[in-house]
């Protein structure tokens, strides 16, 4: 059996439901100088713009591509995703196969508050989707995927990418002040989440806290 040879070029694949967190994430990994990722020139930008967008819509082409002399990419798409003005399901299993045969492959899987999933997706895709994106991870599990997580990234900041980074074993830029700052200011679940009123467990809370 012919010894199975290692690539030196990792691309980390970063997926997830539909309003997860797949732009929020992919900034903050092309934020790293080493790194050949998505860097937007406007705050928002379509699939169509994503370096690898043309791969994910065939596969077969990945391997007649001449890379650069970079070491790390990163690349990302949510499920389903727009091409052609039409939903579309990732084509992960062709994708990652052609994948491998150039890089060390990498798969994080973005998480975010599935209410919030639901209200994100039935206000801009008039329809809920998650359970999609879902059914699709299943084929992922095998890959032993790592999972990301936008509240996370809102409530621990740069400590949480410095994890991320060591745990993935790849280049992230935790230390950017500037940028991610910016990012963390444009909470996007800020919107989704209100002040409720007062609740029935409230009382029992107060209770123990004067007993205790």
């Amino acid at each position: 059996m012919a010894e199975e040879v290692k690539q030196t070029k990792k691309l980390l694949i970063i997926t997830g439901p539909q309003g997860s967190g797949n732009h929020l994430f992919s900034k903050i990994f092309a934020m790293h100088p080493v790194v050949e990722g998505w860097v937007m020139n406007d705050y928002w930008e379509g699939h169509h713009m994503e370096p690898f967008a043309r791969w994910w819509d065939d596969p077969s082409k990945l391997t007649d591509v001449k890379w650069t002399d970079r070491e790390n990419y990163v690349t990302s798409i949510s499920c389903p995703y727009f091409y052609d003005g039409k939903p579309q399901i990732p084509k992960y299993k062709e994708f990652i196969e052609e994948a491998q045969k150039i890089f060390d492959i990498k798969i994080a899987i973005i998480g975010r508050d599935k209410n919030i999933l639901k209200y994100q997706q039935e206000r801009i895709r008039e329809g809920h989707t998650t359970s999609q994106a879902l059914e699709q991870f299943k084929f992922l599990w095998q890959y032993k995927p790592y999972f990301l997580s936008t509240e996370l990234f809102f409530l621990y900041g740069q400590q949480y990418l410095k994890r991320v980074g060591e745990d993935l074993d790849f280049p992230v830029a935790y230390n950017h002040a500037t940028r991610l700052e910016d990012l963390l200011r444009k909470d996007s679940n800020k919107k989704y989440v209100q002040s409720v009123g007062e609740q029935p467990l409230d009382k029992d809370v107060y209770k123990a806290c004067d007993e205790s």
